[in-house]
């Protein structure tokens, strides 16, 4: 199949800032690409061949999208999977496949999918809703603390609560949910693993995630993580498992913790570009969305090694802040050297808001690290 500067097309269901930059490099390879989103004001809107507004989770509206393109590919999991499943079983390439995001889209079924194949994971337990959640806590069958995460629609620290005692259970919503026991870990980390369907597969190297203590958002995402060797020769050993048992296509994004004896216990995945590979456009070879790419095209794939050390600073909305987006004091930190700003195009900012990201890119880890504070509190992303 020719699939540059041809009538191939790709189709990508959902127009957020990872389809916004995937189509960077379907732009530079010249491929033809068609967006699903059910925003009129999706970042992929500008950047794109064929724009539709719709609804992602819609069986018809999905079906039809899916049988005007050659390949199907996701940035977001929450897509009607049966009018995936009907796409695929009617010959059209979708990856990663409809089985492989069955398994991840639902966390109770994702965490059961680590236990049956001998995943390390925290200790957990499923709940059809919260009432039977407090029931088993009342029966004193859940220690505190514990994270409650629901199953389904949970993104970006949405949908996870840390519960330190009985009254944190009242302002939770009433639905499916697991109670995870909270581990005390010295890190999280994350490794990204690319697939392509004749098996070729590669690992980014371990990243570290520095967290924002009140949101639960990333602020900082550091790589190479700061860790011994051997750590992080088992992050990557662990994050391949996962991805041959998931059997998956394209990316897998596995973020786990390093607990305090140094273990590596998984947390959860996303099965595409994902957050913690942003810095690979700048500090790596090849970046996470030329590595999807290339996958899904069953192309081989790029070197995923970095060229230098890289952090990126996620530029969410400001608190006290919503409506049309201003980036405040953005010209200042463009003057500085190995600093790039990843701008996403959402018109509407809100407290905590994933606005946009800086990529620091420096020889020096230490000097990178510097630089990334500088940015974070030089940069506020306000309202007008």
């Amino acid at each position: 199949m020719n699939y540059f500067s041809s009538d191939f097309k790709l189709g990508i269901l959902g127009g957020g800032q990872l389809g916004k930059m995937l189509l960077f490099d379907t732009r530079k390879f010249d491929i033809q690409t068609y967006v699903l989103d059910p925003s009129d004001e999706a970042p992929c809107k500008i950047a794109c061949n064929h724009f539709f507004q719709g609804d992602l989770m819609d069986f018809d509206t999905v079906y039809n999208f899916g049988k005007k393109v050659d390949v199907l590919t996701f940035e977001i999991e929450l897509v009607n999977l049966e009018a995936l499943e009907k796409l695929e079983s009617e010959g059209l390439k979708v990856y990663p496949s409809p089985k492989t995001l069955r398994s991840i889209q639902n966390k109770g079924r994702q965490k059961d999918f680590y236990t049956q194949h001998a995943i390390p994971t925290a200790p957990y337990h499923r709940f059809n809703d919260l009432k039977s959640l407090v029931v088993a806590f009342l029966d004193s069958k859940l220690k505190l603390p514990f994270v409650w995460k629901c199953t389904e629609f949970g993104y970006d620290g949405n949908g996870v609560k840390i519960i330190r005692q009985a009254s944190d259970l009242e302002s939770l919503p009433n639905v499916e949910c697991i109670a995870e026991e909270m581990i005390p870990f010295k890190n999280e980390l994350a490794v990204i693993v690319c697939r392509n369907p004749s098996g070729e597969i590669k690992t980014y190297p371990v990243v570290e995630m520095e967290f924002h203590p009140e949101a639960n958002q990333v602020e900082y995402v550091i790589c190479p993580a700061r860790i011994n060797d051997a750590v992080a020769e088992k992050a990557r050993a662990i994050a391949l498992k996962v991805s041959q048992n998931f059997n998956h296509v394209g990316l897998l994004a596995v973020e786990m913790f390093q607990t305090q004896d140094d273990e590596v216990i998984v947390n959860e995945v996303a099965p595409r570009p994902h957050n913690s590979g942003h810095y690979s456009i700048e500090a790596s070879y090849t970046s996470q969305f030329e590595n999807h790419l290339r996958a899904i095209l069953d192309l081989p794939l790029g070197d995923t090694d970095s060229k230098v050390a890289g952090i990126m600073v996620n530029l969410v909305g400001a608190e006290g802040h919503s409506g049309n987006v201003v980036y405040q004091n953005i010209e200042k930190i463009l003057g500085w050297n190995g600093v790039t700003p990843h701008i996403y195009g959402k018109k509407q900012t809100r407290p905590f808001r994933k606005m946009g990201h800086v990529t620091i890119a420096n020889e020096n880890m230490a000097e990178a690290r510097k630089i990334a504070e500088d940015v974070k509190n030089t940069i506020r992303v306000i309202s007008e």
